[in-house]
């Protein structure tokens, strides 16, 4: 940011001024901070864009400057809106009510009360369902693009598998997965990962006695960093396999590494493994 705050004060009183419809030239304390974060939060948005250049090597003013970025931040919110629109139309919850409730229930209040001009720095949901990817510094229109790109790379992999399936793996591993708040992307990615390590199509559900028992020595004899390169390698399995080897879901997957080998290695100590697939 190379504009000091003192030059960014003129756009916030007039934001100010279109915020109170030219009845009043003074606001709060409060409101005049959030108008500043409105400012900060657009021209920060505009850096990221095709201007970010300009911006940085120009000597453009603040005000063209925030002006491109509020058009960015517009442009942002009408392209995660089709984005979302397109995942709504093969979008399916399998009965998981935080999943359902965050997904059909809260986006489109975002986009119903979303103030991209006076507060587009404001998220408005608090996002229940947990997705594999969370930036913490992101808030606004950039928190809400991330996570509807989040809910489509899942959708694209659930879908690649039958209604059944789904269900049947998540019940098999919580019989409350309805009301269970987790990624039901990483359990059945859980699930497929225990097909491959041991050598049985997806089709066959059950597993023997001798199975659980040699993925537990298995799961219990390797290191942190082996786990996870094995993890790894049947993530490209899956991929390549059911996916036409599709980069940016590979990726993306691979965030629930860590996590599915924590599951693996709790599940394998206490041996039962049986009780989650």
């Amino acid at each position: 940011m190379k504009y000091k705050m003192e030059e960014l004060v003129p756009i916030v009183a007039k934001l100010a001024e279109g915020y109170t419809a030219g009845e009043s030239t003074s606001i709060t304390y409060e409101k005049a901070q959030q108008l500043m974060e409105a400012v900060l939060y657009s021209i920060h948005e505009g850096e990221w864009e095709e201007q970010f250049s300009l911006i940085e090597n120009s000597e453009l003013s603040p005000e063209k400057a925030y002006d491109i970025g509020a058009k960015c931040v517009e442009k942002k919110t009408k392209y995660t809106l089709s984005l979302y629109n397109e995942v709504m139309v093969h979008f399916y919850s399998y009965e998981n009510e935080c999943l359902y409730d965050t997904v059909a229930k809260g986006l489109p209040e975002f986009f119903k009360w979303y103030d991209l001009k006076y507060e587009p720095q404001n998220t408005i949901l608090t996002l229940d369902y947990p997705v594999l990817i969370d930036n913490p510094e992101h808030t606004g229109s950039d928190k809400i693009y991330d996570y509807v790109l989040c809910i489509q790379l899942e959708q694209k992999f659930l879908n690649r598998f039958s209604h059944e399936y789904v269900v049947e793996v998540l019940s098999k591993y919580n019989s409350e997965y309805k009301l269970a708040i987790d990624n039901i992307c990483e359990i059945i990615l859980m699930n497929l990962i225990f097909h491959i390590l041991v050598g049985k199509d997806i089709e066959n559900m059950e597993f023997d006695l001798p199975e659980y028992k040699r993925m537990q020595e298995m799961i219990q004899k390797e290191d942190s960093y082996t786990l996870h390169e094995k993890l790894k390698s049947a993530i490209n399995i899956i991929i390549q396999k059911y996916y036409e080897n599709d980069l940016q879901l590979m990726e993306y997957l691979s965030y629930a590494i860590d996590s599915i080998s924590v599951r693996l290695k709790l599940a394998a100590d206490n041996e039962n493994l049986a009780d989650i697939f």
